[in-house]
């Protein structure tokens, strides 16, 4: 017995989906590149401010001007300032790639649907065949039975 493929009638949808899915997941990993470069930032310049206070709390040796200590302050606050920049950065960055996994969480649950449902449809589909081809059998064993009996004429 020949029957129909089995067709799943959203196979372009699910296509889509799962394109959805794969962009969703790229943007993902490009949000984590600018947190993971922002947190990098922000290490770094934590790092020049703290060596700033550093030297600006042992000194620098003994005659030290109040233009030399204004401008080392202003250094600091300077440095601190970019500290506190990097910081917004990396909180945005954080932001952003919690918006991109709830995307691709989203996304997945999606195309996972229409996988559910094509499985299913595909189960319903082997089922049917099977049902099909075993009537067949079903009759072609009971003809043969048939036929085999005492007293049956072939026609």
């Amino acid at each position: 017995m020949s029957s129909k493929p089995f067709k799943f009638r959203l196979e372009r949808v699910r296509e889509l989906r799962e394109r959805d899915e794969d962009r969703a997941r790229e943007e993902l990993a490009v949000s984590l590149g600018h947190q993971l470069r922002g947190t990098a930032m922000l290490q770094a310049a934590a790092d020049q401010v703290r060596d700033a206070r550093t030297l600006r709390t042992t000194g620098v040796g003994g005659g030290v001007s109040g233009a030399d200590l204004v401008a080392q302050e202003r250094w600091v606050e300077r440095l601190e300032s970019e500290r506190a920049t990097a910081e917004l950065a990396v909180a945005r960055a954080s932001a952003e790639v919690a918006h991109r996994r709830g995307e691709l969480v989203a996304a997945r649950q999606r195309r996972e649907a229409l996988e559910r449902l094509k499985t299913r449809q595909q189960g319903e589909h082997t089922a049917k065949v099977l049902r099909a081809e075993g009537a067949m059998l079903d009759e072609i064993a009971l003809a043969a039975h048939i036929r085999r009996q005492p007293g049956h004429k072939a026609a």
